[in-house]
């Protein structure tokens, strides 16, 4: 065995191994937080190290061993004297001030190498700010900490890189990932890509609506937009320029649908249970309350993608390309039940830890109906192996996110963010919330989905929940804004993944991702003045909002687009719009109104400007 053989295998070696103890310490029973965070960390850091090269074009090297060594150290310090260093809390000696020291730079370095420059920067900048605070002027301006203070707080608390973050990474959201690499690994992506064609393929458009829904279900597992787009992408982006769709046009549908994943239930992008840690909500309650808006973000999508393709005549996947869905379903059926499984687990009651490795041990079952699909002990252990290579950059993001949650909570910076926003708006809700929406966007740029919610926690929500808004609703107010920022040029990191496989503008992606589902950019205003679209409400008021929501993308997907059974001059798009904002709005008056105006639009292109239709297949 060569060099880079034993490297390989020794990596591989660690990444199972980590697998397997956050699995056995999920049935079993973890350790002390502290012991089960340090040990988790220390071995991702490792593997970060050893995994990613210090540059995109650069190789492994003895630097690089040896940063991860060191990293291990560190963790490995806390793990084994953790009872010695909760006797001295607060009172760091020399030797826990240089390994903390040295542990806030490894993270900061292996959230670089693994996700990129931003939330590094922006990690250094709070860090700064911890140090410098006395410097500042204003209302931000504090009384600045010391360098041991802000070492002790970010290193031997669980209010740093061990903090409440990387708690639910290390217990919850690894399980998950660990689910997605053995579905992925028993057949089980393929199968819902195949079903997704086999729903959508003949119809109009066809593949930008098999991108809609295989997008759909594998972002809301993944926890990372531009990982769904690169993942799903390299299918669906083809096939949506092969039948007409301009290159912008099918990278903003598949940047637009990957980046709705992180939003929809029930798992979120693993923002569902770092959100009911957060916020001490319970999880069936957020994920239920966010079901509203994910329909109308992807009805939203769904109905610019048909127009666009009526208006510009584009069909189906010829029927040789489209399998039928029984011959499908045949083949995968077996999947529903590890995923049902964990839905009905999560809404019994028990914790969603439980509910993961519940439906990891079902999808092993059930992969062995068929021999094709049967995980082998060589499958099992590539799943383990790749959900590893997976979660150790969310665990180096997560604990380079918790120092900003650190810092907050050291500063008082949420409530000094919130006393700005609230100057700055004079007390009006509105104009507070598109300061928040603003901040939101620019503060989720380029970071993965539970990165970014952990910044918007510490710093945007408190700023609504100050102004006596729903805890629940301003965290996903601030959450939606958050993810958007993936399709929100100028960065849209989203729609840049896309333009790699589409070879199109990556502005122009952007801003048409951005359009395609412009009433996901409103609907988090309104659930904010009609808690209706949040499903709390009575059912007849939640079915009323839901229905009347419907017409609305309707209307506002013609007055986009430009087509509803015809092509649209810009009066009736003007009258089109108008009447799904009106639709929005769900008071009685407004529903009237903006009904009636959608009404009179249809009729009038159905009685007087209609044309003769190619006969379709719809889904």
């Amino acid at each position: 065995m060569n060099l880079q053989n034993f490297r390989q295998t020794f990596n591989n070696f660690l990444m199972v191994g980590l697998s397997s103890f956050v699995l056995y310490t999920s049935i079993v029973g973890p350790l002390v937080a502290m012991r089960q965070r340090a040990l988790i960390f220390m071995l991702s850091i490792f593997l970060v190290f050893v995994i990613y090269p210090a540059t995109k074009k650069g190789k492994i090297n003895l630097g690089g061993y040896i940063l991860a060594v060191t990293g291990l150290a560190t963790g490995l310090y806390v793990v084994i004297f953790f009872d010695t260093l909760v006797m001295r809390m607060g009172m760091p000696n020399n030797i826990d001030l240089i390994l903390g020291g040295t542990a806030i730079i490894l993270t900061l370095e292996a959230t670089r190498r693994s996700i990129g420059w931003p939330l590094p920067v922006v990690t250094s900048l709070f860090l700064l700010y911890a140090l410098f605070g006395q410097s500042i002027p204003g209302t931000f301006g504090h009384g600045g900490y010391s360098i041991s203070r802000i070492i002790n707080q970010m290193y031997l608390t669980t209010e740093g890189i061990f903090g409440v973050p990387i708690g639910v990474i290390t217990s919850i959201v690894f399980l998950f990932v660990l689910f997605g690499a053995f579905l992925e690994r028993s057949g089980g992506g393929n199968f819902f890509i195949d079903l997704a064609v086999a729903l959508a393929g003949k119809a109009r458009g066809g593949p930008a609506k098999i991108a809609i829904f295989a997008s759909a279900f594998l972002g809301t597992i993944n926890g990372s937009s531009i990982a769904n787009v690169v993942t799903t992408g390299s299918f669906t982006i083809p096939l949506m320029k092969k039948i007409g769709y301009k290159k912008e046009f099918a990278g903003a549908v598949e940047a637009a649908a990957s980046t709705g994943g992180q939003v929809t239930p029930p798992i979120m992008g693993a923002a569902a249970f770092i959100m009911a840690e957060f916020t001490h909500i319970p999880y069936l309650t957020i994920i239920l309350a966010a079901i509203i808006p994910a329909i109308l973000y992807y009805l939203s999508l769904y109905m610019n993608v048909h127009l666009e393709a009526c208006k510009t005549g584009l069909e189906g996947l010829p029927d040789d390309q489209v399998p039928r869905i029984m011959d499908v379903l045949k083949k995968g059926w077996h999947y529903f039940i590890p995923l049902g499984a964990i839905i009905i687990t999560l809404i019994v009651g028990f914790s969603p830890n439980r509910a993961a490795y519940t439906g990891i041990a079902l999808l092993i079952l059930v992969s062995a109906f068929r021999s094709e699909t049967r995980m082998k002990f060589k499958e099992i252990g590539l799943a383990l192996r790749d959900g590893a290579a997976t979660s150790v950059s969310i665990v180096a993001a997560t604990a380079c996110a918790g120092m900003i949650v650190g810092i907050v909570s050291m500063s008082g910076l949420a409530l000094k963010f919130s006393a700005i926003v609230t100057s700055l708006a004079q007390g009006m809700l509105f104009p507070a919330l598109l300061l928040t929406m603003l901040a939101s966007i620019v503060l989720g740029m380029s970071l993965p989905t539970t990165a970014n919610y952990i910044v918007q926690a510490a710093i945007t929500a408190p700023a609504l929940v100050a102004l006596n808004i729903p805890v629940l609703t301003a965290h996903l107010f601030v959450l939606y804004f958050g993810v958007f920022a993936d399709i929100t040029p100028p960065v849209a990191l989203a729609a840049y993944a896309a333009t790699g496989i589409s070879k199109g503008d990556p502005m122009k992606t952007g801003l048409l991702a951005s359009r395609n589902v412009l009433v996901g950019f409103i609907v988090p205003f309104l659930f904010v003045y009609f808690p209706a679209l949040l499903g709390q409400a009575p059912a007849m008021k939640v079915a009323l909002t839901v229905a009347t929501a419907v017409l609305a993308v309707i209307a506002i997907s013609g007055g986009v687009s430009g087509y509803l059974r015809v092509r649209c001059p810009i009066i009736e798009r003007v009258l089109l719009f108008a009447s799904g904002m009106m639709l929005l709005v769900p008071e009685v008056f407004t529903d009237l109104s903006g009904a009636a105006i959608l009404a009179a639009v249809y009729l009038w292109q159905r009685l007087y400007r209609d044309q003769p239709k190619i006969k379709t297949t719809s889904v």
